[in-house]
């Protein structure tokens, strides 16, 4: 997802969104700033600053939208002038909200101060030009990222055809060549961002923080060594759910190709995954299954393409689901401005992501959607994201965001989740029957080969990021630190040695775009919560993998009352709204794949599971 994957308001209230004609926030007059500041002062500063966010936020995202769908020169120019400007006024807002630190104000103005001081993203130091230096570098990164190409049998190919290719390839040197080229897009980024994270973290210190990472665990409602701690917990709960799947994994790739390509112990070679990064494995399923699999009695991309299935009909396929649990259709200008394809006339930024332009109705999706199941699971998960920025678009500015980041991925996560159940596919008419009891295992294994592998390449991602920002990984050792977490955490390696220019990290959109990564692994663990407390709601008695909560408005009702919070409130409370739990937990997840972890554990008998981190 893109940097602007929230709303307008999280956009500004985030500070990666854009804005041109910004007002800078006046800086206090010095006798001002020595005076103790008072309540009613603290109220009418937040009624300023929300005011004058709300009003920039709606040009911000004009703007990105443009350079997104139409990558030039120009549109680079006015994304980068727009977000200089509101990066300064965000910050200069940020640090004057530092005054009325300890200032007895009422709750509700005590939560925006607080959030003015930590939704920033990347901070923009407090001086002449600086906010506009980080803006090109940032509109830079996100053009060489976005315009990145490689040449494959003679053919120039965009990431996602990359993707493709590396998705259906079952020869080894050939997926050893693609992940290798698309890497050669990232080297020239280094420099640049070097030059980001010294300003972020210049600008993180002018509003009281250590480092721009100690800014970005300031934002979950606890302290910074809290919600790490927190992380940590999480990670210790479904660690051995992840170390059972890739034991297995690495078998049956070590039996279709071979101790040279693949030893039988110690990290799996991570262009085998199937996944320009190893995040998600499913794409090589049919690599993994058991040759006496009865197999999950269907295959959704076949099926989605036999029954007629376009870009538009997967997108509508999607509302439809919303609706179908008593939400609003999407409005007609959100099929008239979204953009669902690849144009062929221009140069765009295809990373799918869900806009709400306006902070009210003004909702797109951005994406270049195909007909296969990963774009089904996609778009349920992209039009999540446009459901809660509707939900919660009647709240105070400020309070138009999800509860926290991982609440906003993980709404669309549910949604996927349940996109992908056989009773849903049947209710749709996309499979004739559900399958058996004999397909569970086979479907659970082809859901964690996406779920479960994920979970530790989407807390690395930032555990790199914030040894950057804190100095413990210079820029010399870059790309060595990257991939001893990838090895500590995902038990990967890459297919060969690297460069000693490779600046990997960079082949990755979400490093290119600084947009902070830890959200996604949050919602893999609320987005089961979700869906456990949705299908207790629907008094479903079976397991947890068999229930669709398809049409089902009463929970859709409970659903709604919780999105429309929107940041109002700690994410505890919101949690407790529709789960009825008060702290984020693993266990409905390791719920859900109970009997697949049972089932793995006697496959992998005999085996030497594990690798050395």
């Amino acid at each position: 997802m893109t940097r602007l994957l929230l709303s307008a308001a999280s956009a500004a209230a985030l500070l990666i969104g854009t804005a041109a004609q910004a007002q800078t926030a006046p800086a206090p007059s010095p006798a001002a700033a020595a005076a103790k500041p008072t309540p009613a002062e603290a109220v009418a500063f937040v009624a300023a600053a929300e005011k004058a966010l709300a009003e920039e936020s709606v040009y911000a995202q004009e703007a990105d939208w443009v350079q997104e769908t139409y990558i030039t020169p120009d549109t680079n120019y006015l994304t980068a002038k727009a977000g200089a400007e509101l990066s300064d006024m965000s910050t200069r807002y940020a640090k004057e909200a530092a005054r009325f630190d300890g200032v007895a104000t009422d709750p509700v103005t005590r939560r925006k101060l607080m959030l003015l001081k930590n939704g920033l993203v990347l901070a923009a130091p407090d001086r002449p030009g600086a906010a506009q230096e980080m803006a090109d570098i940032e509109a830079r990164l996100a053009t060489l990222y976005s315009s990145g190409t490689a040449t494959v049998d003679g053919k120039t190919l965009h990431l996602e055809d990359l993707e493709d290719v590396l998705a259906s390839t079952r020869d080894p040197a050939k997926a050893k060549e693609v992940w290798e080229k698309w890497r050669l897009v990232s080297p020239a980024m280094k420099a640049d961002y070097v030059r980001l994270t010294a300003l972020a973290n210049e600008g993180a210190r002018n509003v009281g923080y250590a480092d721009s990472g100690a800014l970005w665990r300031s934002g979950y409602d606890m302290t910074p060594e809290e919600f790490a701690a927190l992380t940590d917990r999480l990670w210790g709960q479904v660690k051995p759910l992840y170390q059972n799947l890739h034991c297995f994994v690495r078998a049956r790739l070590n039996a279709r190709y071979g101790d040279q390509v693949q030893p039988r112990t110690g990290p799996i070679r991570e262009d085998l995954t199937g996944n320009m990064w190893g995040q998600q494995w499913g794409n090589i399923h049919d690599v993994v299954a058991p040759a006496n699999s009865p197999g999950m009695g269907y295959d959704l991309t076949k099926s989605l393409e036999s029954h007629g299935y376009d870009p538009v009909k997967m997108v509508k396929t999607a509302e439809n689901f919303y609706i179908s649990l008593g939400f609003d259709p999407w409005p007609k200008t959100f099929w008239e401005r979204s953009m669902i394809v690849r144009p062929q006339d221009r140069e765009v930024q295809c990373h799918a992501s869900a806009w709400d332009v306006d902070n009210k109705d003004d909702i797109r999706l951005k994406a270049c959607v195909h007909v296969n199941a990963d774009d089904f699971f996609t778009v349920h998960h992209e039009l999540g994201h446009n459901l809660y920025q509707r939900a919660y678009k009647d709240q105070p500015f400020l309070f138009e965001n999800g509860a926290n980041d991982g609440f906003h991925e993980a709404i669309g996560d549910f949604a996927g989740l349940n996109a992908l159940t056989p009773g849903y596919l049947k209710q749709l008419g996309l499979i004739d029957t559900v399958p058996g009891p004999e397909a569970d295992i086979p479907y659970l294994l082809r859901v964690a080969m996406d779920g479960v592998a994920f979970l530790p390449f989407g807390l690395m991602v930032d555990k790199w990021r914030w040894e950057v920002f804190s100095g413990q990984v210079t820029p010399d050792h870059y790309n060595d630190a990257w991939w001893a977490l990838v090895k500590q955490y995902q038990g990967l390696v890459p297919p060969g040695p690297r460069p000693a220019d490779a600046f990997d990290p960079g082949a990755k959109n979400h490093v290119a775009t600084s947009v902070p990564y830890a959200r996604y692994f949050l919602a893999r663990i609320y987005e089961y919560q979700f869906y456990r407390a949705a299908c207790r709601q629907a008094g479903w008695k079976g397991p947890l993998n068999r229930c669709s909560v398809y049409g089902n408005k009463a929970v859709g009702a409970k659903f709604a009352r919780m999105l429309e919070m929107g940041q109002s409130r700690p994410w505890p409370e919101a949690l407790e709204a529709f789960t009825g739990e008060k702290t984020i937990d693993a266990s409905a997840m390791a719920e859900y794949f109970a009997p697949l972890n049972t089932w793995l554990t006697a496959q992998n008998k005999g085996q030497t599971c594990g690798w050395k981190d």
